[in-house]
């Protein structure tokens, strides 16, 4: 059948999952370590991507190469920009966008990758109906779109960033999601993402970030405990 890929920026993002996983065992790659082991009796491989697209990137690909997951499943935080979201609150994406992939000066939209098909990445409509009937530990669930890149936003009510929401109708940003989701496409994985808003992108963001972290890694294990029951029954 297959294991499944659960992935998280950094370490407090998949700590709770790691202290729930049976039949635990470690693969070491370069500096990162890929936790194999069984969740809800599925087979899984959990592991920390690192911060920003390009180490989320080449983490995927390389758990791709060496596991062949039948999925991937990227969970941790986000900063919401949408109205529809609070700090606690879950985004189901529907789908992402690199937002700060910029070649509109060559007549490329904002957030299309130059002579490819890729700029809306879809997630995986069965992974996504079945996150869609989790009820969070708090907060409300919204579905929506998560928007990637190498910032993190503190300031979305700037004239400078208001394409994130006017013109690319993002829910929230974060740093690897897109890049995660890129990869996934490309390998023909599916993919989801599970973000729990941590922040409203705005001058308390760092604040936020820090204190939300452990509420929000529970709640995204409990996220991927329903999928897991869910979707590969």
């Amino acid at each position: 059948m297959g294991m499944i890929a659960i992935l998280g920026a950094m370490d407090g993002e998949i700590q709770e999952f790691l202290g729930v996983l049976e039949r635990k065992s470690e693969v070491q790659w370069t500096e990162f370590l890929f936790y194999r082991g069984l969740l809800e009796s599925k087979e899984v491989v959990v592991a920390k991507s690192g911060v920003g697209k390009t180490l989320s990137a080449m983490v995927t690909q390389r758990i791709i190469d060496e596991f062949a997951p039948r999925a991937i499943l990227f969970t941790g935080l986000a900063g919401g920009i949408s109205p529809r979201l609070e700090i606690g609150d879950t985004l189901i994406a529907e789908d992402c966008i690199q937002h700060d992939l910029d070649a509109t000066a060559l007549g490329f939209k904002r957030g299309e990758i130059p002579f490819t098909s890729h700029r809306i990445i879809p997630c995986d409509r069965s992974l996504v109906e079945a996150a869609s009937f989790c009820i969070p530990t708090e907060g409300k669930m919204v579905r929506g779109r998560v928007l990637t890149g190498d910032q993190f936003i503190t300031q979305k009510d700037l004239a400078s960033h208001r394409y994130l929401v006017d013109e690319l109708k993002g829910d929230a940003v974060e740093m690897e999601g897109a890049s995660v989701g890129l990869v996934a496409t490309v390998n023909k994985v599916p993919f989801l993402l599970i973000r729990t808003i941590s922040d409203k992108a705005d001058s308390q963001a760092k604040v936020d970030f820090h204190t939300f972290l452990p509420k929000a890694s529970k709640n995204s294990l409990h996220f991927v405990r329903h999928i897991l029951r869910r979707a590969f029954a």
